[in-house]
């Protein structure tokens, strides 16, 4: 797994086959957070242990991560906290992350840019290095300090997994990923829950 900064300059850099959890600027501070007790008993592909999320938003996030990875084979896992409240590396073992796996980090605590990515090897051929500055221009447009102080932390989340679901279902090519979806509502997107939204 390989983790992305908010520098683009990190994709020079090899990719690693194991995840980095889970902040730019932290991994050190993080990297002994390991509590599996707040993990949930069943399986779910979004852990919320901060709260971000309406049960509405958790279910349609749900939704679209699975069709993702029935339709492509990405496998999208998010995960919603406030450090220390955390899981941490817990969850490489309940998700069994792989190098088909985007782990998804939503945190604001640590100030700054709330979302944070780990992304597979395999996510890093679908998504070639010559773009890599998605994941930093997704960053950019939806997880800066005033945008979710503004919209709200679920919004900054349930626009993120929009975005990364219309990214993933592109045909590969020169302009694969070279625009970031616009919030719901506002440009259309290839994904099931803007078009829960927009119809389609």
């Amino acid at each position: 797994m390989r983790q992305l900064t908010s520098a683009c300059a990190i994709c020079s850099q090899t990719v690693h086959r194991q995840i980095p959890l889970f902040c730019p600027g932290a991994h050190a501070r993080l990297e002994g957070v390991n509590k599996p007790e707040l993990l949930p008993d069943t399986f779910t592909t979004v852990i919320d242990v901060a709260g971000f999320l309406t049960p509405g938003e958790e279910t349609r996030i749900i939704k679209e991560v699975e069709s993702l990875e029935s339709d492509t084979g990405v496998k999208l896992r998010v995960l919603a906290q406030n450090y220390p409240t955390t899981p941490g590396l817990a969850v490489r073992d309940y998700w069994k992350v792989d190098e088909d796996t985007v782990v998804f980090v939503a945190d604001p605590s640590l100030g700054g840019n709330i979302l944070n990515f780990n992304v597979g090897a395999n996510i890093d051929l679908r998504i070639p290095r010559a773009r890599c500055n998605f994941w930093t221009r997704l960053s950019s447009k939806y997880g800066t300090k005033y945008y979710w102080q503004e919209r709200g932390e679920g919004s900054a989340i349930v626009n993120a997994v929009s975005a990364i679901d219309t990214c993933a279902r592109e045909p590969l090519g020169r302009l694969q990923c070279s625009k970031i979806q616009g919030e719901l509502g506002e440009e259309p997107s290839a994904g099931p829950l803007e078009k829960m939204f927009l119809g389609g």
